[in-house]
């Protein structure tokens, strides 16, 4: 099966799987007063952060003000999005501040969310280059994330989500959480540790020190201007 890594674009929300489309974990935070959600009606459920209504609107706005915000992985022959990532400046993700390790750094783009439905899980890594092979165009000096070192076991739900909350939201969509395991592999360094929520940091400056994922994202520049020059199409796998 082949995969190809291409930018979010608005047009393409409705593709989204259905987790990705609806989940406001990141993007919400009802005591923020910048947070969309500080305008809606009390939620039904503390354990629900659905609203693809607002999920929609907060990838439109970025799109419209900051640029791309997300890259999608399709499979080729059937056009199915089979994973995505989403990464934005950290002032537009209010749920970052409430992560024992915050504040992500201000000179940071926050990588917020990488998914993968079953049997693509090989694809994170490559949607983790393409957010790299973006910022890197843009000048970013880095990109953070907050990783997650643990189980789904309930247990541990539910003290991750007393963690991130604020006594009515108690409730953590783990599903949200990228393994500190797959981001220590794709080059980041913990810069902040904690026993389930490190944030952990990859330097794109020169200066700083390149790491694997930067050659790799500089690798796939050549290749996309040679594709330019020639008029074929780019590969991604």
């Amino acid at each position: 099966m082949t995969v190809t890594v291409v930018p979010l674009e608005l047009e393409m929300f409705q593709t989204l799987p259905s987790h990705t489309r609806r989940c406001v974990f990141w993007e919400m935070d009802r005591d923020d007063p910048n947070s969309f959600e500080s305008g809606m009606v009390e939620r039904k459920s503390a354990v629900d952060h659905e609203s693809e209504f607002d999920k929609e609107a907060w990838i439109s706005g970025l799109l419209l003000e900051w640029g791309t915000c997300g890259q999608v992985a399709v499979e080729s022959t059937t056009g199915r999005v089979v994973g995505s990532a989403l990464y934005a400046p950290p002032g537009r993700v209010p749920r970052a501040r409430r992560f024992p390790t915050a504040p992500v750094g201000s000179d940071a783009v926050l990588l917020s969310t990488v998914s993968a439905e079953p049997g693509f899980e090989e694809t994170s890594v490559t949607l983790i280059d393409a957010v790299v092979t973006d910022v890197v165009r843009r000048g970013v000096r880095a990109i953070e994330a907050f990783g997650f070192t643990g189980s789904r076991e309930p247990l541990e739900r539910d003290l991750v989500g007393l963690m991130l909350g604020n006594g009515f939201d108690t409730d953590a969509c783990l599903d949200c959480l990228m393994p500190t395991q797959l981001l220590i592999d794709c080059g980041f360094e913990t810069v902040a540790a904690d026993l389930y929520l490190p944030r952990l940091r990859l330097e794109l400056d020169e200066g700083l020190g390149w790491k694997s994922a930067v050659e790799r994202a500089l690798e796939k520049l050549v290749v996309e201007a040679a594709a330019d020059l020639s008029g074929a199409p780019t590969p991604v796998g």
